[in-house]
């Protein structure tokens, strides 16, 4: 479950140097110390496991979450730390006395400790905790350098970095802008041409007209989506063994449709929380809501379905609580939550919301490849369904010629079953319809009658009928047809798994979590107690919790949402713990400009796009990305954000970036899944029965370079191209970043990458007549900028050495042109169109091409 996670980096002594050094505590108030900065999290990480709001867990009937409870027992005495017999065991030197007791591997440093004495010596004052109360605007912070200021953003970065005694950096060339800009909000690399129309462009709105052609291209919703599908789990099979593929891709395109348009974040929310339970609901809000039907689905043989079922509430429980609450909740699922003031009856109340779902908790064949679970949304599209019509009608026809032939051949074998009095040839027949046929006709009742005639019938199609239509046209035309008409209808048209709440159940505590176990009265949907509670005329539905999101009051959606936007475009949240705003989250350093971006997200009527734009056009997200010595010493992590964010593109981005380097990439927007280069026998591991095929279908033509965000993501089996990647079986909003040189494994060596070097190799001898332009055109096709003297000398000497070794090996020079599906120009040399690829993909595994500058 998690209940026992670590807040990462927490050192609280340290970071309140830190704070105070970065002027989060203000100098008029540094004698006086801050439960949520400074006591909180030692209490959080050390106490409130065993002594927290628990009941199950709790030891010695202690509290110490709870002020009061923690007064009344004798544990804190405010303003005297003798009679406190927290601190008497915490300074313990006696195991059996210390706390927290050695076994617990938890332990107080001497720094904490001092804390602690000092807090209560002030007074204990205990605080909500920050984030379980309604964000303020909080008024603009004086700087001294008010010239640098581009917008208010800028203030609260500022006014820190100044605090420290540091300065912010210089603003990044052009050349690193625009390729920064294209990165965060398009996922794609400017050209060389629009490298050089920037840079030279002397408008001083330059910069903003760029952001806002960004803002405006079909490939901003793409880049934006891909986060979002990460929280949703989305991906284009179910899991487990049999891994049905499913038709998701609908409600992926309908996410990249709503970013483009920049649909308000409420409504955006609203529509895949409850859209089809908003007045006269579209086809396309309905759709909507297949974000809580991208969990895993269970079909195998020993899977028991209401255990299923309820896997996919507490799944759905979990991804819509991290996703917009930013709460650990699946905590509560078994117990009280040991941290967060939430309680188990506060889990299930929630997940009443989702239990009413018409579901089994199994998917539903459909075809040996497609396995999805209803409710759905059939989208068959003109062709498919005049192709549906045109086979139906071919079936229909062949009906009608078989039909009599095969009731002929029934009528005759049932006269003959009992001819003599006794049964003949029916072996298989079931033991309740035996005794039927012995019974007379004439004493039979309508009821057995009726049921005598289903079950004959039904054993004659399935057991008899096969070996004696055997070699009889008609049929066999009508049997095809037939097959023809089912295959195309559950293989081919689309469907996608969708809400409803047509089947109400009900919905009680489960004890210790079991589905078996439900204990005490029945649940109606009610959100967490000490959150805002549900305002009188909302529905007590999933369209009920969708709109308490949004309440002005609400403390929480907004700043889990800009929260996430500062991850995107500054690398880390302004709280690390994107996943996680409660009482073990890091306590934010930019409080300020949290609360302050969370209230302007609100005003500027949620809107993702003009948020997008603010952050962006800041001076703060301009700055360059070089370390100075002094922010390296006073702040290694960037968390004052003195300089930019500089860190590895997502693999995602990456292979896009390699591909329209090259040239070869299809930017066409939306639709099916593709299944580009992966290594043979990928899925072969699967085919653990004759169930299905698991062959893997690759893709021709195009749909081997279309974007990332297109490829096929079997759950079982993710892309292997797609390093640091979502697991896209859980919500996750923090995806794990790291720089390890196996990525080289794939960037070296993946088809993709290869075929991408070769043919901009290709497109680079074509550019130039001489090697130095050839280099500097591969440079600037992955780089953007001009390449220096030195970075052409530099190539220059790795060609030189690659073309002589080619030239000795014609054969290792084929090999390597010869990689990928794309035609090459075969006029080349040979040995110079391999020396050049090698070197277009060295470029490409440059560091500069790798990182998001």
């Amino acid at each position: 479950m998690g209940c026992s996670s670590v807040m990462p980096g927490r050192v609280v002594v340290a970071a309140c140097g830190f704070f105070l050094a970065a002027g989060m505590i203000r100098a008029e108030d540094a004698a006086r110390l801050d439960f949520n900065r400074d006591i909180r999290p030692i209490l959080s990480e050390n106490c409130f496991y065993c002594h927290g709001q628990d009941g199950q867990k709790r030891e010695a009937d202690l509290r110490l979450d709870d002020w009061q409870a923690a007064i009344d027992a004798g544990a804190i005495v405010p303003g005297d730390p003798g009679a406190s017999t927290i601190l008497e065991r915490i300074h313990a030197t006696d195991p059996d006395v210390l706390m927290p007791p050695p076994e617990s591997n938890r332990r107080l440093s001497d720094a904490q400790k001092k804390l602690l004495d000092r807090w209560i010596s002030e007074g204990a004052d205990y605080e909500p905790h920050w984030a379980f109360a309604a964000p303020v605007r909080p008024g603009l912070p004086e700087v001294k350098r008010a010239t640098w200021v581009r917008n208010d953003v800028d203030r609260f970065v500022l006014a820190k970095i100044e605090a420290a005694g540091l300065e912010p950096s210089p603003e990044a060339d052009r050349a690193a802008l625009i390729r920064r800009l294209h990165a965060d909000l398009t996922g794609l690399p400017p050209t060389p041409e629009e490298v050089d129309a920037f840079v030279a462009d002397p408008d001083p709105a330059a910069y903003e007209t760029l952001v806002d052609r960004l803002l405006a291209s079909p490939h901003y919703g793409e880049r934006m989506a891909l986060g979002w599908l990460d929280a949703a789990r989305y991906a284009d099979s179910n899991g487990f063994q049999q891994d049905g593929d499913t038709w998701q891709w609908i409600w992926r395109d309908w996410v990249v449709k709503a970013l483009n348009a920049d649909m308000p974040f409420d409504q955006f929310s609203i529509e895949q929380l409850a859209g089809d339970l908003l007045p006269d609901a579209t086809t396309e809000q309905k759709v909507a809501t297949g974000f809580n039907r991208n969990h895993l689905l269970n079909g195998e043989g020993g899977a028991i379905a209401e255990e299923q079922r309820f896997n996919n509430l507490f799944d759905r429980v979990d991804t819509t609580s991290t996703t917009w609450l930013g709460l650990t909740m699946a905590c509560a699922q078994c117990h009280d939550h040991k941290y967060d003031p939430m309680t188990q009856h506060d889990y299930y109340a929630l997940l009443d919301a989702f239990n009413r779902v018409p579901e089994s908790g199994m998917p539903t064949r459909f075809s040996a490849r497609i396995r999805v679970a209803p409710p759905v949304i059939e989208l068959p599209s003109e062709e498919q369904t005049r192709r549906l019509a045109e086979l139906e009608a071919a079936m229909k026809a062949g009906e009608a010629r078989a039909k009599p032939v095969i009731d002929a051949l029934y009528a005759a074998w049932k006269t003959g079953l009992a001819a003599d009095g006794e049964l003949a040839d029916g072996d298989g027949l079931s033991r309740s319809l035996t005794p039927l046929l012995r019974k007379p006709e004439q004493e039979r009742t309508a009821e057995e009658k009726k049921s005598v005639e289903r079950q004959l019938r039904e054993h004659f199609d399935s057991k008899v009928k096969a070996p004696l239509v055997k070699g009889l046209p008609d049929v066999a035309e009508y049997e095809q047809a037939r097959r023809a008409f089912e295959e195309y209808k559950g293989d081919q048209l689309p469907r996608v798994m969708v809400m409803s709440d047509a089947k109400p159940r009900d919905t009680k505590i489960l004890d210790r979590g079991d589905y078996l176990s439900p204990k005490g009265e029945k649940l109606g949907f009610a959100p967490p107690a000490f959150l805002p509670p549900l305002p009188e005329g909302l529905p007590r539905n999933r369209l009920g919790l969708a709109r308490w999101l949004f309440l002005p009051e609400h403390p929480l959606t907004a700043r889990v949402q800009v929260n996430r936007m500062w991850q995107h475009f500054f690398g880390t949240g302004l709280v690390k713990t994107t996943e996680d705003m409660g009482v073990q989250s890091e306590y934010p350093l930019h409080m300020d400009l949290l609360d302050w971006l969370a209230i302007e997200f609100r005003e500027r009527g949620w809107s993702q796009k003009q948020v997008h734009r603010l952050l962006v056009t800041s001076a703060a997200y301009r700055q360059a990305s070089k370390v100075a010595a002094d922010h390296l010493a006073k702040d290694p992590e960037n968390r004052l954000h003195a300089r930019a964010a500089r860190f590895r593109m997502p693999s995602m981005v990456l292979r896009d970036q390699a591909l329209a380097a090259s040239g070869l990439i299809d930017l066409r927007v939306g639709g099916q899944p593709v299944y580009p280069y992966q290594p043979d026998e990928i899925w072969e591991a699967l085919a653990i029965t004759k169930e299905r095929d698991f062959t893997y279908p690759a893709s021709h033509g195009p749909d081997l370079y279309r974007r990332s965000l297109y490829t096929f993501w079997r759950r079982t089996v993710s892309p292997a191209n797609m390093f640091d990647t979502a697991n896209r079986q859980t919500c996750t909003v923090r995806a794990s970043r790291t720089s390890t040189p196996l990525h080289a494994l794939t960037t070296l060596n993946d088809p993709t990458w290869v075929e991408a070097a070769r043919v901009l190799a290709e497109k680079s001898l074509k550019a130039a007549g001489d090697a130095s332009g050839r280099l500097a055109h591969a440079f600037r096709r992955v780089l953007g900028r001009v390449p220096t003297n030195y970075d052409l000398e530099a190539l220059a000497r790795m060609h030189a050495r690659q073309l002589a070794i080619y030239q000795a090996d014609t054969d290792a020079a084929k090999q390597l042109i010869g990689v990928g599906a794309s035609p090459r120009d075969e006029t080349h040399d040979p040995a110079e169109h391999a020396a050049l690829a090698s070197l277009c993909l060295a470029i490409f595994n440059l560091d500069e091409a790798l990182t998001r500058e």
